[in-house]
């Protein structure tokens, strides 16, 4: 579908939505997540891990410091804290693109804007911590609401949606209304249906197919699918390619930004999506 043009206001600068996808590359500096738990837990590990994803290709990092893998249990805020400081003051000043942090907690949000992130990344589209959204206004942030339905801890026990593109655009737009209550800009908000945040298999497909219909929320659209579990398969390489086809779908639907932790592969993929787009709009 058609993507508009939109700026997304961060702290320190604007980024220029739908000329091509944007990559956020995805570093977690945790020991738990489902995918890379343990493996950038060292901070140097994690500084070094965020200087390759931004040779890469990746235009935003995205850092997180607590797991919300399925069955995950919640930490506290000191002990997110402790893992996720020493990582954001390495990197302080050594990136040219921003660093988002993958929080829904206002006090690890306030050191973060601090210590020089630019966004916040809220998986629990602003339901878990009210004070949130005004932390992100007051330091005139950029944020991502992320829809989520119920817990990780209780995703397991969750029955089927009847319709889940409706539920998820229903329920962000209150998340959008919250924040812009709360002082937030509008040109400071990204949407993200959460893919696999307390969704079964075959609705996160559903999402991914119906994408466009988030065009009348009239924000810029992030779509995280990589290496959900959703798009497991028998070997790493083949879930790479689902999670390629994934980003794939996400691109034709409309999405401006993808969330990946292959940045260099995913590059490509959006690439190709990019030229396929343009096509599509040239002839519509």
């Amino acid at each position: 579908m058609p993507r508009p043009h939109l700026l997304w206001k961060l702290k320190e600068r604007e980024l220029v939505l739908g000329e091509r996808t944007l990559i956020m590359g995805i570093l977690n500096v945790t020991p738990d997540s489902f995918s890379d738990g343990g493996r950038y837990l060292d901070p140097d590990r994690a500084y070094a891990r965020a200087l390759e994803m931004e040779e890469q290709g990746a235009d935003i990092i995205d850092i997180g410091a607590e797991s919300t893998r399925p069955g995950s249990e919640r930490i506290s805020e000191a002990e997110e804290k402790r893992r996720l400081i020493p990582v954001l003051k390495r990197l302080r000043g050594r990136l040219a693109v921003p660093i988002s942090v993958d929080t829904y907690k206002s006090g690890v949000a306030e050191h973060a804007l601090k210590l020089g992130a630019e966004i916040i990344n809220d998986a629990s589209g602003l339901t878990f911590d009210p004070q949130l959204a005004r932390v992100v206004a007051r330091h005139d942030a950029g944020i991502v609401v992320n829809h989520m339905r119920g817990r990780p801890e209780t995703w397991a026990k969750l029955p089927p949606l009847p319709d889940p593109l409706a539920a998820v655009a229903q329920d962000l737009e209150a998340a959008v209304h919250r924040a812009v209550r709360a002082g937030v800009e509008r040109s400071r908000i990204v949407i993200d249906p959460g893919l696999g945040f307390g969704k079964r298999g075959e609705q996160n497909c559903e999402i991914l197919a119906r994408l466009e219909e988030l065009a009348r929320l009239k924000l810029p659209l992030l779509v995280g699918p990589s290496r959900k579990s959703f798009l497991a398969q028998k070997s790493e390489d083949e879930t790479l390619l689902a999670t390629a086809a994934a980003v794939t779908a996400a691109i034709l639907g409309g999405a401006h930004i993808v969330r990946v932790h292959d940045v260099r592969q995913m590059r490509a993929v959006a690439a190709v999506a990019d030229a396929v787009a343009r096509y599509q709009r040239e002839r519509a």
